[in-house]
């Protein structure tokens, strides 16, 4: 049995009559009264009643032609909906994300992702760099923002992509010594307290504050971890010390809590935008193109990878 054979009684069932039912499907009277014998003979059932005043549906024809409408509207739709499926309309796009990604770009670029394909559900995860690689490696995400590029095994294997550069900066609270500086020093860092990432997530961030402070630095051994940019924000603003993170931070600008920059200025790793490209679904495809009409520049570099360019 065949969709054709579905439409082809339903049609009779309309008109009622094989010569009108077989113009309005554009074919010969004898294929549709052959192909309508052979449906009750596979249904093992008459489905249509002969008479002088029209051809009718039988009690097991009104039973077939009721599942047969349903059958139809359900090819149908599965074809609407493979084909948004296809287009990236529809399906699930799984994020990492790191939280200082949220200050940029992904305010922007999510929020274009979610109006323009609306039906895609989200999955999103903030996680620190380490975890964010390791679970798009595993493929429990399918595309992640980190602080440098992903390392470890099968690191080798992702498709990557800078999103975001940025440099250090401190924060302290409003009422710290240091709060009316534009900017404060290297030296004057390692005689404060100071706030910063948990090395153990951010091991790149960790690495270039021993790079700059020293490694024997007092104010780093014995600094106060914290767990993202906002946390390092509400500590120093209750005087905990001198918070270090990335110029991104004054997209988050609250009361009480004042920026300097870092003297000498010191870059940051880029953000970094990955994914696996031989697990690239359309919505990812989607995302990946609204990725690329946000950030130009991104998506330059990104055509780059992928051999567009």
């Amino acid at each position: 049995m065949e969709a054709r054979h579905l439409r082809y009684a339903l049609a009779l069932a309309e008109h009622r009559h094989f010569g009108r039912a077989a113009r309005a499907l554009g074919i010969a009277q004898p294929p549709l009264s052959k192909q309508i014998a052979d449906l009750e003979r596979e249904t093992g059932a008459r489905l249509f009643d002969r008479t002088r005043q029209g051809v009718f549906p039988t009690a097991a024809g009104e039973a077939f032609l009721a599942r047969a409408r349903r059958a139809l509207e359900e090819m149908t739709a599965a074809r609407t909906d493979a084909g948004r499926a296809a287009r990236g309309e529809t399906g699930r796009l799984r994020l990492g994300f790191i939280a200082s990604a949220l200050l940029d770009p992904l305010p922007d670029v999510l929020g274009r992702f979610g109006r323009e394909r609306p039906d895609v559900r989200l999955e999103l995860h903030e996680m620190a760099s380490r975890r964010g690689t390791a679970a798009l490696v595993a493929g429990e995400l399918d595309v992640a923002v980190t602080l440098g590029p992903p390392r470890g095994a099968g690191a080798e294997h992702l498709v990557s992509v800078p999103v975001g550069h940025d440099h250090l900066i401190a924060v302290v609270g409003s009422a710290h010594p240091y709060a009316g500086q534009a900017s404060v020093s290297v030296d004057q860092l390692r005689r404060q307290p100071l706030i910063v990432a948990t090395g153990e997530d951010e091991p790149v961030i960790a690495a270039g504050l021993r790079a700059l402070l020293g490694e024997d630095a007092a104010a780093l051994e014995g600094a106060t971890v914290a767990r993202d940019v906002h946390t390092i924000m509400g500590l120093a603003a209750c005087g905990v010390g001198v918070g270090l993170g990335p110029s991104r931070m004054r997209e988050a600008a609250r009361p009480g809590i004042r920026f300097c920059e870092v003297t000498p200025r010191t870059a940051l790793p880029d953000l970094v935008l990955s994914f696996a490209h031989r697990d690239r679904s359309p919505a990812l495809d989607a995302f990946l193109d609204v990725v690329r009409r946000n950030c130009p520049d991104v998506g330059a570099a990104l055509d780059l990878r992928l051999g567009r360019a």
